[in-house]
């Protein structure tokens, strides 16, 4: 994958994960354009594009992000395998920032951190375990549906924050080239 983006100039990278996600690393020369704005942005980008390779964390989000291409009729659309965390374990350059927890860990730690408090809670005061029967309930629809709203509300948190992604800005930019 390094050596094909090295060598065609027709390639685009789009990060589709938040901006402080890109913020913290990502592959030099990317676009970042979350995934909620490719949504609304799909034809708008399509016009500029003719080969795209998708990334995120773990190759999830850039799977949603390939389908919304498709439907759009974009045919060049490649999904970089395993991710930024595949880009980085095979030692190939990238930008870091300010280092922050991926949106999976912060997940990890609020859902986690609420069934256990609902347990504990639950010896004191009965019926409280049902919270946490309703965080486990939300994890196992997150997994059937690749969705994810604890993670959608923990990214629009102000320490999730970075510079805001100009969609405007990036189109431009991809028009440009």
């Amino acid at each position: 994958m390094r050596d094909w983006l090295a060598t065609d100039d027709t390639v685009r990278v789009l990060d589709v994960r938040s901006p402080a996600e890109f913020e913290a690393v990502h592959i030099p020369g990317a676009y970042n354009v979350p995934l909620h704005l490719m949504r609304e942005h799909r034809r708008e980008l399509h016009a500029h594009l003719d080969q795209v390779v998708l990334v995120c964390r773990s190759g999830m989000r850039a799977a949603q992000a390939e389908q919304l291409l498709a439907e759009v009729g974009m045919p060049n659309v490649h999904v970089l395998d395993g991710g930024i965390l595949a880009w980085q374990a095979a030692g190939v350059p990238v930008r870091r920032g300010r280092a922050r927890w991926d949106i999976e860990r912060q997940v990890r730690l609020v859902a986690g951190t609420l069934v256990l408090l609902s347990v504990l809670t639950s010896l004191v005061l009965p019926g409280v375990q049902w919270f946490a029967a309703a965080i486990g309930a939300g994890l196992v629809v997150a997994a059937l549906t690749n969705t994810c709203a604890m993670g959608a509300v923990l990214t629009s948190l102000p320490f999730n924050r970075s510079a805001n992604c100009d969609i405007d800005k990036v189109i431009g930019q991809l028009a440009a080239r």
